[in-house]
């Protein structure tokens, strides 16, 4: 057993790309949190790689959405376009 105090967290700029990915998949209703935690490194991988279209990387995530993947698809997207990001 240590003494010591955990170390301090630094915040992740509001800029980086992580930031951007896991905050447009905040709040998504999910099965399960790790279904939005592969959400969000899904949107993550699209926004650093753009290999194929924003829609394939959702739906390659194999996510239990409780609301319609369309749904899903329009908030996304949104938030994306709020933080700057061009689709």
């Amino acid at each position: 057993m240590t003494t010591k105090a955990p170390s301090k967290v630094r915040p992740t700029n509001a800029s980086a790309p992580e930031a951007i990915a896991y905050s447009a998949v905040e709040g998504i209703p999910t099965v399960e949190p790790h279904d939005r935690d592969r959400l969000g490194y899904s949107v993550w991988m699209w926004l650093t790689t753009r290999r194929d279209s924003l829609e394939q990387a959702v739906r390659s995530a194999n996510v239990r959405l409780t609301i319609s993947h369309e749904e899903a698809m329009k908030i996304i997207e949104e938030r994306l376009r709020q933080s700057g990001v061009s689709l």
